[in-house]
């Protein structure tokens, strides 16, 4: 009997034990008042058409080639196709150039697009302000924005970071926050779902005109770094259209072909000090399909030397600790994170779960049929995975978590917000996220990041 009590206690204290083990960071005590997200009314103020006949809106940049020095300018022209015509020029200088958009429209379902224009210049100079004027008469449009520093290791620069964003009131406090933001991020790299036009009857592609001019007042000054999401994909046989990603390829062009990407849903850009690279998660990924191959090539060509910051944007987040779209991203993970691992990755953006999220240095890489070795460990050449998916859209925060918190999630939380990646040098950046409920310059969370391959000690978070 004395030996039977000896083994229980002995079995009970490997249970606690491993309780404690499995038992991860810190779940925020922050409680939002449970409030549904409501879309903005089609008469809001931000979904404002621009005065006069046939005025561009729906303006917005994007980078426009590899190194930073070019920049693609798109706007829609509602009524017919107008001037293709892009004036821009340095400030302090009265030397305008021209540079000339192609005009595209689709048709989807019993909707008619306007005339979408994407222009390309290039040859820009680093770190430069440029003014730009689209349309012509009285309804020229004026904007500006600045090139980045040429690319090299010891270069700051910020980032922001947003996702599934949708155009819901919530939607407006997140572009609102991120504007106000003291940290003044200089490029947003968002992580997928845009305008949710998919959640309407038809597909409402009106909803995605509202969207591109609600994201004008900051999308015409500074690029936003596109990742294409599930509310992307616009697959809808039942009502004829069969053609995924229609109107998000006719709309948002990037620079894919600049780093010999096949399709505009994987692609990569230097900017300052970092080396960013765009995955798709719904696009094959299988060993033999293009995106596999093009990654395969992709990661020996990152210059650490030149470009320390190794970042990558993908929609379905690989660890994420919320009920909602649990191992989505599995798949995906099994293929590509031994890469991740090998190649250093610093950091990892995601979206898709409608909250926040930020886990360990882990990874899980040591499996294979036989061994039975399942388990995330700690991995200081791993990435630290961030769910960002917390923009505001119609469809609610995720609440719903997994318990225990698991081991490899540091900190979560169901709030609507934005976060910010400031590189310091090739050692250092200080990353935060913003919760709306907060002051503009509060951090919800936030910590150093030390890089991989210049500086690969354990951080901790404040």
């Amino acid at each position: 009997m004395g030996s039977f009590a000896a083994i229980s206690v002995l079995v009970l204290g490997l249970v606690l034990n491993a309780a404690v083990l499995c038992n991860g960071g810190k779940t925020s005590s922050f409680v939002r008042k449970p409030e549904k997200s409501v879309d903005m009314p089609l008469h809001s103020d931000v979904f404002r058409v621009p005065h006069g006949y046939n005025a561009p809106q729906q303006v917005h940049i994007t980078q426009g080639d590899h190194e930073g020095k070019g920049v693609i300018v798109s706007w829609v022209t509602p009524d017919e196709p107008g001037s293709n015509t892009v004036v821009y020029w340095k400030e302090d200088t009265k030397d305008k150039k021209k540079a000339e958009s192609k005009v595209y429209t689709y048709k989807f379902y019993n909707y008619a697009s306007g005339y979408i224009h994407h222009c390309t210049i290039r040859n820009l100079e680093f770190n430069t302000k440029y003014y730009y004027t689209v349309g012509i008469g009285h309804t020229l449009r004026k904007f500006w924005f600045v090139t980045p520093p040429a690319v090299g290791p010891d270069v700051p620069y910020t980032f922001g970071l947003i996702g599934d964003l949708g155009q819901s009131y919530d939607s407006n406090r997140t572009i609102t926050h991120y504007e106000l933001n003291p940290q003044k991020g200089q490029t947003v790299l968002y992580v997928g779902d845009l305008s949710y036009a998919d959640n309407y009857t038809y597909h409402n592609n009106v909803r995605w005109d509202t969207w591109g001019r609600f994201i004008e007042r900051s999308a015409a000054y500074q690029p936003w770094i596109w990742t294409a999401g599930n509310h992307e994909i616009d697959f809808a046989p039942e009502i004829g259209e069969t053609k995924p990603f229609k109107p998000y390829t006719h709309r948002y062009h990037v620079p894919y072909r600049a780093s010999n990407s096949t399709a505009p849903f994987w692609y990569s850009i230097k900017r300052a000090s970092a080396y960013i690279i765009v995955l798709s998660s719904y696009s094959a990924y299988g060993k033999y399909t293009p995106q596999y191959q093009w990654l395969e090539q992709e990661f020996p060509k990152v210059n650490r030397t030149e470009t320390p910051w190794l970042i990558v944007l993908l929609h379905s987040p690989w660890y994420n600790s919320y009920n909602y779209h649990y191992m989505e991203g599995e798949s995906m993970r099994v293929m590509f994170e031994k890469w991740f691992v090998k190649y250093k990755v610093d950091v990892v953006f995601a979206g898709h779960v409608h909250a926040y999220e930020r886990s360990e240095r882990v990874s899980n890489i040591a499996y294979n049929i036989s061994n039975g070795i399942c388990v995330p460990v700690k991995d200081q050449s791993a990435p630290i995975y961030i769910t960002i998916g917390d923009g505001g859209n119609l469809e609610g925060l995720a609440t719903n978590m997994t318990e225990p918190q698991p081991a490899y999630s540091a900190y979560r939380e169901a709030s609507f917000g934005h976060a910010m990646f400031s590189i310091k040098n090739r050692t250092h950046a200080y990353y935060s996220w913003h919760r709306n409920q907060d002051g503009y310059a509060v951090e919800a969370d936030s910590m150093w990041f030390f890089n991989r391959f210049w500086h690969p000690v354990e951080e901790s978070s404040e």
